[in-house]
């Protein structure tokens, strides 16, 4: 994998757009090939335009599963993604609004299912942030804009797919290695995050009955479109050198796992948490 560090500066604002980055993102292997492991199944994915969710998207499409995709505004990233998803000969389709509102999160779930006739697989992956390095400095605005964008979602797109969800379907979430180790700039991001590990926990012996299960993943520094839209400078150049493996990952080393919990493979598996972070030991 071809080290990822000394970033350009480059002009970005949130949430960020992938055809911007220098270097662009890696979203699929090209030795990654597809064993069918999501056949015939279908897949909502939120924050799917770009970055993790793109790559989630691909490495689905390839596994045999059709997608659609929510996203903020970022048309021609999504219209991008839907390219990709199409080439791997699968169906996309794409949903642009805000997470925010409720009505949105109930509209992609009831239009998921009346295009693409089921639901199987629900990926709750949107997320912004906004660093501060001074706690006086978070405002009640942006604390409330966090939370809606990161945590409020997932409670609104879970209760209108349950009803919708059979027997073996799958359920992940998006967390971070800021819920277990904490972030001394991030303190409301990683306080969203830290919420979505005990979403998580909770959802799965809530849904455990139903055979329906959630599990999520926690990115550690990915090179996504979050990332030039967020850091400057220095915070930018050395994103992802103190990791032990003393790099950023690429969206293609996140993706799969996403794959292994959506599948068989990870019948056996509800409330869990797989890390990739490049090598930064976590408890819990």
């Amino acid at each position: 994998m071809k080290k990822l560090k000394n970033f350009p500066e480059q002009k970005q604002s949130q949430p960020g757009i992938e055809n911007k980055m220098t270097p662009e993102p890696q979203i699929i292997r090209q030795d990654y090939y597809g064993s069918q492991k999501l056949m015939g199944k279908v897949a909502l994915i939120t924050g799917g335009d770009s970055g993790i969710g793109r790559s989630i998207a691909v490495h689905f499409a390839r596994e045999g599963a059709d997608v659609a995709l929510a996203y903020f505004d970022e048309n021609e990233d999504a219209k991008t993604t839907k390219d990709m998803v199409n080439a791997e000969g699968r169906k996309c389709l794409l949903f642009k609004g805000d997470l925010k509102k409720e009505t949105f999160c109930k509209k992609i779930v009831s239009k998921t299912i009346e295009k693409l006739g089921k639901l199987d697989i629900l990926v709750n992956n949107a997320a912004m942030q906004f660093p501060k390095k001074n706690i006086a400095d978070i405002t009640t605005e942006q604390v409330q804009k966090t939370f809606k964008t990161n945590i409020f979602p997932f409670f609104y797109t879970v209760i209108a797919a349950i009803p919708h969800l059979k027997k073996g379907a799958s359920i992940i979430n998006t967390t971070s290695v800021t819920a277990y180790r904490g972030s001394e700039h991030l303190l409301d991001y990683s306080s969203t995050k830290g919420a979505i590990v005990a979403f998580t926990r909770s959802a799965s012996l809530m849904l455990v009955e139903k055979k329906i299960r959630v599990n999520a993943v926690a990115p550690g520094p990915i090179w996504t479109p979050l990332i030039p839209a967020t850091f400057r400078g220095e915070d930018l150049k050395k994103f992802g050198q103190d990791t032990p493996m003393g790099r950023a990952g690429q969206p293609s080393e996140v993706a799969p796992a996403y794959v292994f919990l959506a599948s068989e493979d990870a019948s056996y598996i509800t409330g869990q948490v797989i890390h990739i972070n490049g090598g930064e030991i976590i408890g819990g």
